[in-house]
């Protein structure tokens, strides 16, 4: 009895350890916050904070560079394939890998940014192989055809998921009519279990956890809807139809947004001049209802961040222009929309929002407040090639931009 509790314990220990150590896109809950990062810098020197690193050659690709322990983990496509690359804080390769065929179509660029979980790595190609990867050498553990054994459904761009770990599952959402979600053991890669299809078209949407009260969800998407799935059972707890035919002259939305949460409340956001919908969920976690629809929030592929109260992010005027909004949580009222640049992306930390505005590069510290955009400190980069779509990731005080083949490590520690 005493070695089967103390090996039960053991266990335990050993899974919540594990969940901790996740680390993915957009920090540790998606929703653009690195709550553990402190005594950040509350202004940058006029030419900006210090850039302690610079690595060339890591392939194109749009998606964000992540760090777990030592190592700087980011994917590139290099000629046709996508690959991994693992790169100590002196810039040194330690290993790069291909992990799948890249998309070969228009912007074929890597999308999917990896997922550390422990000594494993879990990372999506740009048509559909998920693939958990070795951290000490590269080398590949297992790998599913996601897309092509569950007859995915492809949109114009291929696949830009970051897979996501829930408990000892990796959750991946194909979309189609054979289903919409699959859950993986995220140590052997067998099917643990697959979702009713709701349908659409796979989306460009990674998935996200939902934990409020005694709720746990997996939200997740396909072009037409939002999914809620209980991740014990890949059961359907209730699904929101976001597409609108009538105001959409395509099969599925070209939405990339993880949702954001708060309490039993969650909002969508995407560009194209198509309304933002805040959602409210009813008291059994079995619906959710339109609180409010929002037309100026319109955010493209950036990210937005909920900061005491109120949403800040860019929203979309065309496909290379957009302003900065903070919009209120609670009410939907604009509080302001500014120009600033260009669209972009951002985050927060330690009180303090970073934006990447995509076309020339400019980085902004901007303090939250919803009386005005305010620019305490900014710079711009000035290596890279192409638009400056990867959103960027901070760790142990330092602020990791990626622009196309080049990653740039600021210092910005106080």
């Amino acid at each position: 009895m005493k070695i089967r509790i103390l090996t039960l314990l053991a266990t335990l220990f050993w899974s919540a350890t594990v969940t901790a150590q996740v680390i993915q896109w957009r920090g540790e809950k998606r929703d653009g916050h690195f709550r553990n990062e402190t005594g950040l810098l509350k202004q940058w020197p006029e030419a900006g904070p210090q850039l302690v690193l610079k690595v060339e050659k890591l392939g194109k690709g749009y998606s964000s560079p992540v760090v777990a322990g030592e190592t700087i983990y980011i994917t590139g496509m290099i000629d046709t394939l996508d690959y991994l690359s693992a790169v100590d804080f002196q810039g040194n390769l330690k290993w790069q890998v291909p992990y799948g065929r890249s998309w070969s179509k228009s912007f074929p660029e890597t999308r999917s940014t990896p997922t550390i979980d422990g000594d494993r790595i879990y990372v999506v190609g740009g048509v559909g192989r998920l693939v958990c990867i070795n951290v000490a050498d590269g080398k590949e553990v297992w790998a599913v055809n996601v897309d092509q054994d569950y007859e995915a459904d492809w949109h114009m761009w291929g696949v830009s998921e970051s897979a996501l770990v829930v408990d000892d599952l990796v959750i991946c959402t194909p979309g189609g009519k054979k289903t919409s979600v699959v859950a993986f053991n995220k140590l052997t890669g067998k099917e643990v279990w697959r979702s009713a299809s709701v349908g659409g078209q796979r989306s460009y949407v990674s998935p996200a956890l939902y934990e409020n009260g005694n709720f746990r969800f997996i939200l997740a998407a396909t072009a037409t809807h939002l999914i809620a799935l209980k991740p014990e059972t890949g059961e359907v707890a209730w699904s929101y139809k976001y597409y609108l035919p009538e105001k959409w002259d395509q099969p599925g939305l070209i939405w990339t947004n993880t949702p954001i949460y708060h309490g039993d409340e969650i909002y969508l956001s995407k560009g194209y001049d198509y309304r933002s919908v805040m959602l409210k969920m009813n008291a059994d976690g079995t619906g959710v209802t339109e609180k409010y629809i929002n037309t100026v929030l319109d955010n493209h592929h950036h990210g937005v961040v909920l900061v005491d109260g109120y949403v800040y992010a860019s929203n979309w005027i065309n496909n290379g222009k957009g302003n900065w909004v903070c919009m209120d949580w609670n009410t939907g009222e604009i509080k302001w929309e500014t120009t600033w640049n260009n669209k972009g992306s951002l985050v927060y930390a330690d009180g303090m929002l970073y934006l990447y505005e995509e076309k020339g590069g400019h980085v902004a510290l901007v303090k939250p407040s919803p009386e005005k955009l305010e620019v305490v400190s900014s710079f711009k980069v000035t290596d890279g090639s192409g638009p400056h779509w990867a959103h960027p990731f901070i760790s142990g005080g330092k602020l990791y931009l990626r622009h196309g083949e080049v990653l740039m490590v600021y210092d910005i520690r106080g």
